[in-house]
């Protein structure tokens, strides 16, 4: 307790003498530790935190989403998906209201349940949705590598993983003006430290790979805020418990072996050149698109959602006009407010509807 205390009081005799400091963190889990933890208003009045595009469900685009329940309209096909996908709305339906029709959407804690259905109902035409970051994404190419050496030929990946560094790229390089970033952890003991270090490099953006407990985010924004001080910018590893420069050379080399990058779009972010991941061209009887070649439905966002705006971090989920009135948790009408790492569902649990 005494080093969060002491912690908390050079936080703030180094931020008060700041000019005004936007501090974005770009991961999902950190913007509810935050929030959880008031980290918030623990900062000095003018060292201000936002949330960027750190939620793959919330960045997960509507024309991914389209193309998903294209696939679980299929009447052969049973659709696996993790939780948060479920509700994520796209025009008049998503994949609960899907599986409420009668479509055979099933969640899982593993993608390997999917290997594990498929194999005991070979008259099915399985289908992984493989959504998320860095983290996940090791995750679907395990479960590609079992298929491969089981020959479960029945199961299919419709492959929709995203990448962190060139997203921040086309976001630092767009309309949104940050200060200093908080890095995701996860994705860092993956990636390794180095991934991040094109931030100070090319932006001269001090920048913090934090950790989620509260001591490890503190630290983290104190060197942030340090560096602001000092006019200077490199990348600090917070998160030394965890985070190494090199990552995970195994879990890269996994994903190396059976995806490769391509163009992908993001919600409120559009088409980012290089940003995703496909399955190689070698695995084509294992894509899901390929196989299937589903034909995208409606692709509309809900009339007045700005979650896009929320990504970008040009603005606070309680600014939008359709948050805790027309979009909650309970009726969501937005990706943000969805998944259980999106900033509108942070803000709205630990910040109150803003009513």
């Amino acid at each position: 307790m005494n080093e969060l205390k002491s912690l908390i009081e050079k936080i703030r005799s180094t931020g008060e003498h700041l000019p005004p400091t936007t501090i974005m963190e770009v991961c999902g889990t950190h913007t509810h530790a935050i929030r959880r933890y008031g980290i918030r208003q623990l900062l000095p009045e003018q060292v201000r935190l936002v949330s960027g595009p750190g939620c793959p469900v919330c960045v997960t685009d509507q024309s991914d989403i389209a193309l998903a329940l294209a696939l679980a309209r299929l009447p052969s096909v049973t659709f696996f998906c993790f939780g948060d996908m479920l509700r994520v709305p796209c025009g008049n339906d998503s994949l609960a209201s899907l599986r409420a029709g009668g479509a055979d959407v099933r969640l899982c804690v593993s993608p390997l349940d999917a290997l594990d259905f498929a194999r005991v109902n070979s008259s099915r035409k399985v289908v992984w949705y493989g959504v998320g970051f860095e983290t996940t994404t090791p995750h679907t190419a395990a479960l590609l590598e079992a298929a491969i050496a089981s020959q479960t030929k029945n199961l299919s990946i419709l492959c929709a993983h995203k990448t962190m560094p060139n997203a921040l790229s086309a976001l630092l390089g767009g309309e949104t003006r940050v200060d200093a970033l908080l890095c995701p952890g996860h994705v860092a003991a993956v990636t390794g430290a180095s991934a991040f270090s094109f931030l100070p490099e090319r932006f001269h953006m001090p920048a913090a790979i934090a950790g989620f407990e509260p001591e490890e985010l503190l630290l983290a924004i104190l060197s942030l805020l340090k560096m602001r001080a000092s006019g200077t910018a490199k990348l600090v590893n917070a998160y030394p418990r965890v985070v190494n420069n090199a990552g995970n050379p195994a879990a890269r080399a996994l994903v190396e072996t059976y995806l490769e990058p391509c163009d992908a779009r993001w919600r409120g972010l559009g088409e980012i050149p290089q940003s995703g991941l496909a399955l190689k061209p070698a695995f084509a009887a294992w894509d899901a698109k390929i196989r299937f070649s589903p034909v995208p439905g409606e692709v509309a966002d809900a009339g007045g959602c700005r979650c896009g705006e929320v990504l970008r971090g040009l603005l606070e989920p309680n600014d939008c006009p359709l948050f805790g009135r027309a979009c909650t948790p309970e009726r969501p009408l937005g990706a943000c407010m969805v998944s259980s790492e999106g900033a509108c569902a942070a803000y709205y649990q630990y910040e109150g509807a803003g009513l």
